[in-house]
């Protein structure tokens, strides 16, 4: 098999699959077909359910009126026969007496249209030659013998000589004495109301397809007038999900539609509103930061400088000053950082971050990073492990990326537990991973949501060792994202952390994979 071919059967599966999911896809893409469909189904329903009891009521008038029309014609003409034979004395040995009665019988069956005779007497049967005397039921017979002073009458299926069949019914008369008994068996032929049922039945089959076809014209006419300014509302959603908060819909009339109109044009102006203020109070706010910061940045180098001076000479202090004076500092250190993190996160939000980026290793920046905590860490009760000793360059900024590194290394030894930390390091031709694992604390699926927000902590009343300011992963994840990167972070209450930076080596790579897994390997999904 050439390259880049896929096997015959494969092709033929996926085009079923397709064509098994059009009829899907586009009835759930389409309301107007929905509606169409819907009010088919209902006109079948009823459509069939009034025919039936149509058909049903014209079948029964039809066969009730030619069942009772041939009953009279059969009576007129037995009394008629009747009256003959008495007049004749029924006398069987006149044989043209009775072969007149027989043949007038016939005839006037066979003249009237709507029935044939057949005469059965002790001399023989007679009866019209287009049919076949088996056309009578034997049942109908074997009555007509026991009650002769009854009538009898029964369905039947007509076999004419020329071979063709049609629906029929027989009449049975009997008389004369034990000694000259007759029968006389009355056979109507019901085709023409036959046909006139066909013809009910097509008329009604046609009427109903008409009727369908009218009903779902005018449902698919019904439902483009009223799917059209939904789909106008919907479109203007869109809009307005897209931020075009100044393209209005149209009104027009005063009915619901044009009431859903005036509704999303009010809804538009009002967001419109609220997002101007909200606009204008975020830049309030960072303005706000930004200058407080600012205004912050004088006195605070006073007081460190006064600061400093005290506090190089300390020993030279009595105990209670030189504990105020080093507590002072700490303090002071944790403020001023605070304050370069506010002054970092007004440049974001003004858009004013640039990088600076040249070729870097990305290992001596973790090694470095290790180095400067190392102290933290050993009071802490951590150990660091790099796991990774090849080295690695990129197109990165220095700086942000040691503050990145800084940070996710401080997180982790914060919330450690005193455990051992490992730091993963691992890249290929485009990008670079880094992953730094602790095995503390850990936090819950809601927590893991708001890791990134600004000031939050998981857990307020937790001891600060290190004093963080809930602004470190923030200006991290603002970090990796001007570097078109990746931070993704892994935790379980209980079984620890772990924090994942994707990077591009070069600036014109896409980061669209990782070499390291965010779930680490020594967890149990991990090892599963």
């Amino acid at each position: 098999m050439e390259l880049g071919t896929e096997p015959v059967g494969e092709i033929d599966t996926v085009r079923i699959r397709h064509w098994l999911a059009t009829p899907a896809r586009v009835w759930r893409s389409s309301l107007a077909l929905r509606v169409v469909f819907s009010a088919l189904m209902g006109s079948i329903f009823v459509m069939m359910v009034a025919g039936f009891f149509l058909l049903y009521s014209v079948t029964g008038g039809i066969v009730d009126n030619s069942r009772e029309s041939a009953s009279v014609d059969a009576n007129e003409a037995m009394n008629e026969i009747e009256q003959q034979m008495r007049n004749a004395g029924y006398d069987y040995a006149n044989s043209d007496a009775l072969n007149s009665i027989v043949t007038a019988a016939i005839q006037r069956g066979n003249s009237s249209g709507r029935y044939q005779v057949f005469f059965v007497t002790a001399v023989g049967t007679f009866y019209a030659p287009s049919l076949d005397y088996s056309v009578i039921p034997t049942a109908i017979r074997e009555a007509t013998r026991i009650y002769p002073s009854l009538e009898h009458s029964v369905p039947t299926q007509l076999r004419f000589r020329d071979g063709s069949i049609g629906p029929g019914r027989v009449i049975a008369f009997g008389g004369g004495t034990d000694r000259d008994r007759y029968e006389v068996y009355f056979v109507f032929s019901f085709e023409q109301e036959a046909r006139t049922l066909a013809m009910v039945r097509t008329a009604v089959g046609l009427t109903s397809l008409g009727v369908l076809i009218g009903i779902g014209l005018v449902a698919y006419a019904v439902a483009r007038q009223t799917l059209g300014p939904l789909r106008m509302a919907r479109r203007a959603a869109e809009r307005l999900a897209s931020g075009e908060l100044t393209q209005l819909m149209s009104i027009r009339g005063t009915d619901d539609l044009a009431q859903l109109a005036m509704s999303m044009n009010h809804m538009a102006t009002q967001l419109q509103q609220r997002i101007r203020q909200w606009e204008q109070l975020s830049r309030l706010q960072q303005r706000f930061v930004s200058d407080v910061s600012h205004e912050l940045r004088t006195p605070l180098t006073t007081v460190r400088m006064a600061v400093d001076v005290i506090y190089d000479k300390r020993d030279t202090l009595p105990e209670v000053q030189r504990k105020s004076i080093e507590l002072l500092n700490k303090e002071l250190n944790r403020f001023e950082a605070l304050l370069g993190q506010l002054l970092e996160i007004s440049r974001f939000d003004a858009g004013a971050a640039v990088l600076d980026v040249e070729e870097h290793n990305i290992v001596d920046t973790v090694r470095s990073e290790m180095e400067a905590l190392e102290d933290l860490a050993t009071s802490a009760g951590c150990t660091l492990t790099l796991h990774s000793d090849q080295e690695c360059t990129a197109m990165v900024d220095p700086r942000r990326i040691s503050r990145l590194v800084r940070n996710l290394l401080s997180n982790a030894i914060e919330h450690g537990e005193g455990k051992p930390i490992d730091i993963y390091l691992a890249y290929d031709e485009d990008v670079v991973a880094l992953a730094v694992r602790d095995h503390g604390v850990g936090f819950t699926l809601e927590e893991g949501k708001q890791l990134f927000n600004r000031f939050w902590r998981a857990d307020p009343a937790r001891a600060r060792a290190i004093g963080g300011t809930g602004l470190g992963l923030s200006i991290s994840q603002e970090d990796v994202r001007l570097h078109k990167g990746w931070i993704h972070a892994w935790g379980r209450p209980g079984l620890g952390a772990q924090f994942r930076v994707v990077l591009p080596r070069r600036e014109n790579v896409i980061v669209a994979h990782s070499p390291i897994g965010l779930i680490p390997i020594d967890s149990p999904e991990g090892a599963s």
